[in-house]
């Protein structure tokens, strides 16, 4: 009988140790996968964000090289505004190399970078500015056109409609960048969400066993001991109290047979002393 609780109670054990190590390895997995995402869509959003700051930093030099002209401090934000667009363009494009959205970001930057270069080495006054007259002050002080690249204020000309056409495609193609990045990561969202349940199915296994073999031990402790352990009391009670026969209507086994044996021979013993 010890020998068989012992053996029921150690694989139940058994069993909730294997599930929990079988557990254990996939939740380190999901664990890992989960962790590589975050750091993935980490990286999409840092990467965006430091080109929107870059193209933010181009615009604002450029901004100033056009309405007062070639400044040396200008001059450099602006080169290194688009040194630091195409810095995280590279890094971006080494780890997302599925994402499609980068090629056309790519070959955008490229023209920024001629368009930066043809800038910087042409020769703009102070007086771009100055260049704005309104002859005709109507109704709409703004009537006046200057979108016209044979006016005198070609470089404002440029910079409305060349220049920020080609701001706003960049920051369009980086929309497009995060927004395909988060659209890839749909794939690997579901995969994390089947790896999760795989993770937990061998507990639910191994719990739904459990609660069989824990029943299964249940019914075969009270057939086995306590059902006998109480026909062993109820008819040594009897013979105490009635002197009726030691008659156990109960199945006995192993020590609680020999425990049966051992009463009634006592009580065999104790009546022939008696007579």
């Amino acid at each position: 009988m010890v020998k068989r609780v012992t053996i029921g109670f150690l694989g139940i054990v058994a069993l909730l140790f294997v599930a929990g190590m079988i557990s254990m390895f996939e939740l380190g997995h999901l664990s890992n996968d989960a962790e590589k995402l975050m750091d993935e869509s980490r990286g999409s959003m840092e990467s965006a964000k430091e080109m929107l700051d870059a193209i933010h930093g181009h615009g604002t030099a450029v901004t100033h090289i056009v309405m007062t002209g070639h400044d040396v401090r200008y001059d450099t934000l602006c080169m290194n505004s688009l040194l630091r667009l195409e810095a995280t363009l590279v890094s971006a494009a080494e780890r997302s190399k599925n994402n499609a959205a980068l090629d056309s970001l790519v070959v955008s930057v490229a023209e920024l970078h001629m368009m930066t270069e043809e800038l910087l080495a042409s020769e703009i006054d102070a007086t771009a500015l100055e260049d704005i007259i309104i002859d005709d002050f109507d109704d709409d002080p703004f009537s006046k056109s200057y979108s016209e690249p044979a006016a005198k204020n070609y470089d404002i000309y440029w910079y409305d409609v060349t220049y920020s056409a080609m701001r706003n495609k960049i920051a369009d193609r980086i929309d497009d960048y995060i927004t395909f990045a988060f659209t890839g990561l749909t794939p690997q969202t579901e995969q994390l969400s089947r790896n999760a349940y795989r993770a937990v199915t061998p507990v639910l296994i191994s719990l739904l066993v459990m609660i069989a073999i824990v029943l299964m031990l249940f019914y075969f402790v009270m057939l086995y001991c306590v059902l006998p352990i109480k026909a062993i009391d109820k008819s040594l009670a009897d013979w105490l109290a009635f002197r009726k026969s030691f008659t156990v209507k109960a199945e006995c086994r192993d020590e609680l047979s020999s425990l049966k044996e051992h009463i009634g021979g006592l009580i065999d013993r104790t009546e022939k002393n008696e007579h």
